[in-house]
């Protein structure tokens, strides 16, 4: 075999080799039209995606070892970002296919100097994002004391919000719609939802305050009304959960006494299983169980709303004393 080192290589046998594409279909996101060689490269593949950030699947292999003039050995990175000429290889955290990949990494950097090329763990996913300038999800909210179950994935989110956006503009044709918004956690939801919609709309938000009152009456009131006028028209009230129903039907008392022409909802989350109030919820997106959930949009004590998923928190992080007055969110909604 003939030596790797960079003295004793022919340059004309270091020529990249073009591979051929793992494009299955031609249809729907990105990572979902490649076949991957293995789940995490399509996971990081859906991260990618999110973040809107260009990427090849496996484009080209790389020469590293010769048998005579033959190439008998060759490396092949699983992602290429063009926007930033960089190679991506993914590893895991076993150490027997640690050690290959980085004697096949050493031998790659000292032949083609050039290359911009790294080895990514999982760990270092975020601190390529950020350093790309996507860096939307902190990483101190991502720590693994705090973070418990990742229920909906980016990409399940992003592919159902366009299911709702889809339905919702069938059932609206022709017709005009006034977008209104429950702050804050709504924020994410709304801003995807809307992309979507192809009615013509106009979008309006309106935030409400929590009290612990003795009667269900008393615990809400709007602290910051809507500015458009609903009367005689068709009204879209777009919530982030729905709980027990008792925020929601105040909701829907409030502005159904503007005498809009209809009004609907659509929530991203529903728990009907705490239902204490029949509501009227239209298009839902999601039914959870009653665990705790944070991300896209969804806080706790206003952290974790950056996350791209939608997760549950360990115990250990709510069991922290509350002040008794406003009153969690949740326990109302």
């Amino acid at each position: 075999m003939a030596s790797s080192a960079p003295n004793s290589v022919p340059q004309k046998w270091r020529r990249p080799v073009r591979q051929r594409s793992r494009l299955v279909r031609r249809t729907g996101p990105a990572h979902a039209r490649v076949e991957f060689a293995h789940p995490s490269e399509q996971e990081f593949a859906r991260f990618l995606d999110y973040y809107r950030i260009r990427w090849v699947y496996e484009p080209v292999s790389f020469p590293i070892a010769w048998e005579g003039t033959r190439v008998s050995e060759m490396f092949t990175p699983d992602f290429y970002l063009p926007e930033h000429d960089l190679y991506i290889e993914l590893t895991t955290m076993k150490q027997s296919l640690v050690t290959p990949k980085n004697r096949k990494l050493r031998m790659v950097r000292e032949l083609y100097p050039e290359l911009n090329v790294r080895l990514l763990y999982r760990k270092d996913y975020q601190q390529l994002l950020a350093k790309a300038g996507y860096g939307a999800v902190e990483v101190q909210n991502l720590r693994k004391q705090d973070v418990g179950d990742i229920l909906i994935s980016p990409v399940e989110l992003e592919t159902r919000v366009r299911a709702l956006a889809r339905k919702i503009s069938r059932d609206y044709r022709g017709q005009s719609l006034v977008v209104v918004g429950v702050l804050k956690g709504v924020t994410f939801f709304l801003a995807d939802l809307a992309r979507a919609i192809k009615v013509p709309f106009v979008i309006d938000y309106l935030d409400l305050k929590r009290y612990a009152g003795a009667q269900p009456s008393d615990r809400v009131r709007i602290a910051r009304d809507i500015d458009y006028p609903i009367g005689g028209r068709h009204v879209l009230l777009v919530e982030d959960i729905v709980n027990t129903g008792l925020t929601l039907d105040y909701v829907l008392s409030e502005l159904r006494v503007r005498e809009p022409a209809s009004i609907e909802v659509v929530t991203l989350l529903d728990r009907p299983l705490r239902r204490l109030v029949k509501v009227p919820v239209r298009y839902v997106g999601f039914q959870i169980p009653n665990d705790y959930v944070v991300g896209y949009g969804l806080d706790y004590r206003e952290l974790y709303r950056n996350l791209p998923f939608i997760c549950t928190l360990r115990a250990s992080v709510l069991d922290i004393p509350t002040a008794p007055n406003p009153v969690s969110p949740e326990s109302l909604e």
